[in-house]
């Protein structure tokens, strides 16, 4: 019998009844009840038409029923598809057929949305988060049903998750991760960061994105609890830091940035907060530090959907000076640099393309056998992400390999000149995109977001580039703008802003 992740969770049930497994608004689980509600919930999928392989989609924010739900899915041999709920309408029918969902499981707050795709979906079961209509409750589901512990099938190299990426070039595509890449990246994990048993891990990054999903299953393979927010807010994030005496959590830069302006930050015991994990773009050296000086230690993280998480992990025991990398490969992984015209591998510290392995590396794209042949080559996943590997195999990423600009033969990575502008005390974010330019077929633009207050001029942007840049990567436009455009994942879109035009 190999690997299930539903499977998992009834092993922790088994070793740690008694422990804390979810924490939330309003309720707290300990790891039997949580498998015995899981377990409930299963029967009712059997009961109700969900036949091994079928795809249950989750329109949830972050909560314990989505977790749940996934694993109660993977018990009933079927497959999870996590819907980000930031998106219309017509985009989520575009998800839902495409994978062919029959059940959704959604939020009451979405049923304006839902009722808007009824039509257009074949969703036979829709199971609602609260009241709604004639729809059956999760409440109801779970009922006086069984707790039985089922005998699923499916496991190993078996479907257990659809995740949808971004899609910021075309549609999204649908990247099935097996049991067995979600239990290696438990793997990765456990073996590069402190992820101790009885730790306590806030759970904020959405459920939706695989930075968000994968710690889960950490979570359960390692007896750690698990605390819910339904959504980011920093005053409350460090409030439940307080209240739960959270030891970790995974975020995004702008999550950090945001939580140390938080006011009166001085007055709540942080404490118990061990470290955080950090990823989904540039995490600025400063940041790194001022949390430092709390006594929390912030740490790199390289992600891909479609290496069920974690890629490699910066932490502060590699060393400062190796901080401006994403760290070193998780356990079983394997990198390597290729020239992406080519496809040969370059020597160490060249640039290039970054190519991974590993039995993390996802099975392939829903029903699109052309993209998953351009993504996995000879079992690498070919990244799309332009990086290097140096002498002490320490991974830095560049950027990505669309958004590299190509100005008079010269290749700029934006991700380098971004960093640089980062470092102005009166910058916010940055983000750098190629603009046209007939002289040169491409030139690098800046888009730049102030810190409240800020006095902040195009030459301050162009003194900082001048000191730091060769001539060549030099910025020839500045626009102020007040935030960054971004898709449901925090990522920026950079597709948007290359849309810009100046005023005349």
């Amino acid at each position: 019998m190999g690997i299930n992740i539903g499977k998992m969770m009834a092993n922790r049930a088994y070793l740690s009844p008694d422990l804390e497994a979810f924490v939330g608004s309003n309720y707290r689980y300990t790891y039997k009840e949580a498998n015995d509600r899981i377990n409930q919930f299963v029967h009712f999928l059997k009961q109700n038409a969900f036949f091994p392989g079928d795809r249950l989609a989750i329109l949830c924010r972050n909560n314990e029923h989505v977790v749940s739900a996934m694993l109660a899915a993977a018990k009933a041999d079927g497959i999870t598809v996590p819907l980000n709920w930031r998106l219309q309408a017509p985009e989520l029918t575009y998800i839902l057929n495409n994978c062919g969902a029959s059940v959704l499981l959604y939020d009451q707050e979405f049923s304006d949305v839902v009722d808007k795709m009824r039509s257009d979906i074949m969703v036979r079961n829709f199971i609602v988060v609260g009241e709604s209509g004639s729809d059956i409750s999760y409440k109801e589901a779970l009922g006086e049903r069984p707790t039985i512990e089922p005998q699923p099938v499916s496991c190993g190299e078996d479907t257990a998750i659809i995740m949808y990426t971004s899609g910021t070039t075309g549609k999204p595509k649908g990247a099935m991760l097996t049991h067995n890449n979600m239990f290696f990246v438990t793997a990765g994990h456990s073996c590069s960061l402190r992820w101790n048993h009885h730790y306590r891990f806030l759970s904020i990054a959405p459920l939706f994105h695989i930075g968000g999903l994968a710690p889960m299953i950490t979570n359960i393979h390692n007896g750690c609890t698990t605390v819910f927010l339904s959504e980011f807010n920093p005053v409350n994030a460090w409030k439940a830091v307080e209240e739960y005496k959270i030891n970790f959590m995974m975020t995004v830069p702008l999550m950090l940035i945001f939580m140390m302006n938080v006011p009166d930050l001085q007055k709540i015991d942080l404490s118990s907060l061990d470290h955080v994990v950090c990823g989904g773009s540039m995490v600025p050296g400063s940041l790194i530090r001022a949390y430092k000086d709390m006594n929390i230690e912030v740490e790199n993280v390289y992600g891909i959907t479609e290496y069920a998480g974690a890629v490699a992990f910066w932490t502060h025991e590699m060393g400062m000076e190796k901080h401006e990398s994403v760290g070193k490969m998780v356990f079983h992984g394997k990198v390597k640099i290729i020239n992406p015209e080519t496809g040969k591998e370059l020597p160490t510290g060249e640039i290039g393309e970054i190519c991974i392995q590993g039995p993390q590396v996802f099975k392939g794209y829903w029903d699109n056998p052309d993209a998953t042949a351009n993504a996995i080559v000879d079992d690498w996943y070919i990244s799309g992400d332009m990086g290097k590997v140096d002498e002490d195999g320490f991974v830095y990423v560049v950027d990505r390999l669309k958004d590299m600009i190509v100005s008079g033969g010269e290749n700029i990575y934006p991700a380098e000149i971004e960093e640089v502008i980062a470092r102005h005390p009166a910058v916010a974010e940055v983000a750098v995109v190629g603009m046209e330019d007939e002289k040169w077929g491409e030139v690098p633009r800046a888009f730049v977001a102030k810190k409240p207050g800020a006095d902040l001029t195009e030459e301050d942007i162009y003194a900082i580039c001048r000191e730091n840049l060769a001539k060549f990567k030099m910025i020839k436009d500045v626009v102020f703008i007040d935030y960054l455009p971004r898709n449901g994942v925090a990522k920026v879109m950079k597709t948007e802003l290359k849309k810009y035009q100046p005023p005349k």
